[in-house]
């Protein structure tokens, strides 16, 4: 295959843009506040036998694109050996031009092997060989690979009922990087199939040391996870969801619909909604006395291919962009914390562009006094964490909002070579300022500009969560 293209000024296109980059945001910490990594093989050090399990393993990324080019099950998430699963997404790469899957590859590839060629079925066997002989090294354990992306702190996500022992053994082991939970409670409140929900009642039942029989009893349960998650150091919340709940009915009592779930019957989408709402709302009134911050990722349509549902379960690349109405719940939903004052930070998160403007706006609506971009249009994600999907999110930002209060990148990935993702949104941000200033559209000030690089790729963050 070719010669590599990652350069030292890979999207810088002008020297200003370049400027900010390498002076400013390139050797800045990261903060990666929101992912999927397992804690498990964070405390552990876990060290990777192949460039496959380090990679392709629940990657629904790579997989979404293997299948597309109609690569065989078996060696995407099937039988087959870790290296012809490796030689197959080889072989996948170069049809991959212009998804950022070909930016991150090279990228990847670039950063944590030196690898400049670009990757093909030509090269694959020798690729996988070399990658996996350096994760053998001692420098390439999980700790490490994160060490070799300056990161300063991570946060995972983590279910109520999860016990956090990882998070514990690391903590009493480690200080040159932290890793903190986060609060994940979907399950508390997706109530459409009671046989599913009565069996994850007993684990948070046993978790909390509480027997649920009635509503009140579950809302008891979920603040008793919250306290030990705030004593383990968690400061964050994160909710998936369609959108933010707000019930047209406001009459459902959730004490009945809890009961007619426990006996395993079910109930209206009036009910589940309702439902929804109660435990949310009681959620981020307690987030809101812990001093968290709450985050909303919206907008996402999952499972769609039930056959394959079934086939391989949840979160393996049969997921799209949603395109449900957001502004009307998700005003009220906000509002009615306002209200009482119990509004804490917040930050949303939308994967439908179409929607980019209305989450801006929305956001501006419930900022406070004293706190700089209290409730934040986050940052482009999943489908949308890619070159064009940032820019049009810091576009939106900028024309609805104050770009520079923005608190920047996060992975939500869960791969430990996903890092220069980092990186790639620094520089598409240095790029699209550098390209302002040479269009006349910003003033030439080094300093100043500067500063909001260094402010969104890390001081905000740094300033805004409370860890």
């Amino acid at each position: 295959m070719g010669k590599g293209f990652i350069h030292q000024d890979f999207l810088l296109q002008n020297e200003f843009a370049r400027v900010l980059y390498h002076h400013y945001a390139k050797e800045l910490p990261i903060i990666d506040y929101h992912n999927h990594l397992s804690p498990r093989l964070v405390s552990e050090n876990h060290q990777f036998q192949n460039i496959s399990e380090a990679w392709l393993y629940g990657d629904h990324y790579k997989w979404r694109a293997m299948r597309t080019l109609g690569i065989d099950e078996q060696f995407i998430t099937g039988k087959a050996s870790d290296l012809e699963k490796f030689q197959k997404w080889a072989l996948t790469v170069p049809y991959t031009l212009r998804n950022p899957l070909y930016h991150w590859t090279h990228l990847e590839l670039k950063r944590y092997f030196d690898i400049d060629s670009l990757l093909g079925p030509d090269n694959a066997t020798d690729v996988y060989q070399y990658t996996s002989s350096l994760l053998q090294q001692g420098d390439y354990h999980v700790q490490g690979l994160l060490k070799r992306m300056g990161t300063e702190l991570i946060c995972t996500t983590d279910d109520p009922v999860d016990s956090l022992e990882y998070h514990q053994q690391f903590a009493e082991n480690n200080e040159a990087l932290t890793m903190l939970p986060a609060f994940r409670p979907d399950k508390a409140y997706t109530i459409e199939d009671p046989e599913i929900y009565v069996r994850y009642l007993e684990k948070l039942s046993s978790a909390s040391d509480l027997e649920i029989n009635t509503f009140p009893d579950l809302l008891e349960a979920l603040e008793k996870r919250v306290s030990y998650f705030h004593n383990m150091g968690c400061r964050l919340a994160d909710h998936g969801l369609e959108s933010l709940p707000y019930p047209k009915d406001n009459t459902i009592d959730p004490e009945n619909t809890f009961k007619q779930i426990k006996v395993g019957n079910s109930v209206s989408m009036e009910a589940i909604t309702s439902f929804r709402y109660h435990v949310v709302l009681f959620l981020c009134q307690t987030y809101h006395k812990k001093g968290w911050v709450q985050q909303f990722h919206l907008g996402a349509l999952r499972n769609t291919n039930l056959r394959r549902l079934s086939e391989f379960g949840p979160d393996t690349g049969y997921d799209s962009i949603g395109d449900f109405q957001q502004a009307t719940s998700l005003s009220r939903f906000l509002n009615e914390l306002e209200k009482t004052d119990q509004l804490t930070k917040t930050i949303l998160y939308n994967l439908n562009p179409a929607d980019n403007e209305l989450m801006a706006t929305m956001a501006g609506n419930f900022n406070a006094t004293g706190i700089k971009g209290k409730v934040q249009f986050g940052s482009a994600w999943w489908f949308l964490d890619q070159q064009d999907g940032i820019e049009k999110q810091l576009n939106s930002l900028s024309n609805m909002s104050l770009l520079s209060c923005f608190i920047g990148m996060l992975t939500d990935s869960r791969s430990f070579l996903s890092f220069p993702r980092h990186e790639y949104f620094r520089r598409v941000l240095c790029n699209m300022l550098g390209n302002d200033v040479q269009k006349g559209l910003l003033p030439n000030d080094e300093k100043w500009l500067g500063k909001i690089v260094r402010d969104i790729c890390y001081y905000n963050a740094k300033e805004y969560f409370p860890f």
